[in-house]
């Protein structure tokens, strides 16, 4: 634990600040702040899968479509406790072994943060089964067409749509232009409550390497002649997703094109945004679409160009996907330990008054050996000074006055003489008390590499990551911490 704390105190400005979202680099490899990277392609058993989903239990079912190429996807959790999407195909769908096998390597070599990543098949006898990233957030159609508690805000609008063109980018760019059937649905949201777009369309649907359409409506114009998509057929319906995003609705493109030809805008808007957007942004949108619904597949922009002019219509860049969806609380609660203490509660909650509680109570008694030696300084009257700075500070911070605690904790820790875990504690807390949250965890990390199995320099770390929106790494960090304090416990 202490050798990962003192790297991770070293490099956590290189590797921890969280990228905007404007940024498409490091799309490949699951990014530099994912510390649990993408697995690796496996060829899995039926009986693993089988044993995965509970015997493919109806009650694991995520979804049920298809007519050409019927397929069934559930969900489903492997021995080492990771959650997986099992796609099921009708047997008549992959006659042919070596070519679904060859289709499921090369696409399952492709991983990025914008995809759904394929990380397994399974091929045995008529069996043909994809393995697939579990997005626990359901579809674009559920958030777009179907919410509950509130519409998608236009900002996250703007992201699922940047998001989606950086996910067809970075497939063009390894090869993969081609996508089937892109719509609402093939758009999921991660534990973040980032969108993602579905690795299995970029699977072949039927036995001939065509594709099929769920509604002819919303067919490109190419495919309805050829029975092919291309690279253009994907742009145009991207075009399609970009008028979900605006209507909040399913509008056929022939509709929304003659609104947009006869500049009736406001019927197009979703009536639930109204005030949310400026009218250029609006503007700008609009003329994208109508750009990837151009009739002339030449005439339709490309993945790239696409990412650029929605780069710069983005809002709310820091802001983390799960507090735009408003799923924060469902996040965590789904991926941390069932038991937590009431420091990490409070961590988890971002609760920073019931931390400083719980830090006033706790006192110094976590300190080792600095008793002794506060004892023997006061003892020999000597460093009076730095004594002094400290007691100052623990007055300011019982009273609450976090910027005097900051200054007089800083002259302590200035001072040099003496190391004290509970002061840089103290110290994050102030900080994170004054809107500082990176110069908290710089602090918190220091704590721990002091004291290197001390869970209260975990929780506050933790409660750092939360206020910087690292919310993935913010989890992992919660649970060391509930760890070692149930190991103190037990000893």
């Amino acid at each position: 634990m202490g050798a990962r704390c003192s790297k991770f105190s070293l490099c956590w400005f290189q590797s921890h600040l969280k990228p905007s979202v404007l940024e498409s680099s490091d799309l490949e490899n699951g990014g530099k702040s994912d510390r649990n990277a993408f697995p690796s392609f496996t060829e899995f058993s039926f009986e693993q899968l089988k044993a995965a989903t509970s015997g493919f239990s109806s009650d694991n079912v995520v979804s049920e479509h298809g007519e050409k190429a019927p397929n069934v996807v559930y969900k489903g959790k492997l021995d080492n406790d990771r959650w997986i999407a099992v796609k099921r195909f009708n047997r008549l769908a992959w006659p042919d072994p070596r070519q679904f096998l060859e289709e499921a390597r090369t696409v399952g070599s492709l991983r990025s943060e914008r995809l759904a990543n394929l990380i397994g098949c399974c091929c045995e006898a008529e069996e043909r089964l994809l393995v697939a990233e579990f997005m626990p957030y359901e579809t674009l159609a559920k958030h777009l067409f179907h919410w509950e508690s509130q519409p998608m805000k236009w900002a996250m609008r703007l992201r699922v749509a940047l998001y989606l063109a950086q996910a067809l980018e970075y497939c063009g760019s390894k090869g993969r232009a081609l996508y089937h059937d892109l719509n609402a649905y093939r758009i999921l949201f991660d534990k973040d409550g980032n969108p993602r777009l579905s690795c299995f369309g970029l699977m072949k649907n039927s036995r001939d390497g065509k594709s099929y359409s769920t509604n002819l409506a919303f067919t490109p114009p190419e495919y309805l002649r050829t029975g092919r998509v291309t690279q253009e057929s994907v742009v145009y319906s991207f075009g399609t997703l970009l008028l979900d995003l605006l209507s909040g609705k399913h509008i056929p493109p022939s509709h929304a094109l003659d609104l947009i030809r006869g500049k009736n805008f406001l019927m197009l808007m979703d009536s639930a945004l109204e005030g949310h957007f400026s009218i250029d942004d609006r503007t700008e949108l609009v003329r994208l679409a109508s750009r990837c619904l151009q009739y002339e597949a030449r005439e339709r922009p490309n993945a790239k160009s696409l990412v650029a002019a929605l780069i710069s219509l983005q809002k709310e860049t820091e802001v983390p996907s799960y507090v735009l969806m408003g799923i924060h609380g469902e996040t965590a609660s789904s991926t941390l330990p069932l038991s937590l203490t009431p420091f990490g509660e409070a961590c988890l909650r971002k609760d920073l008054t019931a931390i400083h509680e719980i830090l006033e109570k706790i006192g110094y008694k976590d300190d080792e050996g600095i008793a002794n030696e506060l004892s023997f300084q006061m003892w020999t009257n000597q460093m009076q000074e730095t004594l002094n700075s400290k007691k100052h500070g623990d007055a300011a911070f019982r009273a609450k006055d976090f910027a005097t605690s900051i200054d007089c904790y800083t002259q302590f820790i200035d001072g040099g003489t003496m190391v004290s875990p509970t002061v840089y504690a103290r110290r994050c807390l102030s900080y994170l008390m004054s809107e500082m949250p990176q110069e908290a965890l710089g602090d918190a990390m220091q704590a721990q590499v002091v004291s290197p199995d001390w869970s209260t320099a975990s929780y506050l770390q933790a409660a750092c990551l939360f206020s910087l929106g690292m919310e993935t790494d913010a989890q992992e960090t919660l649970k060391d911490g509930t760890d070692l304090e149930a190991k103190r416990n037990k000893n």
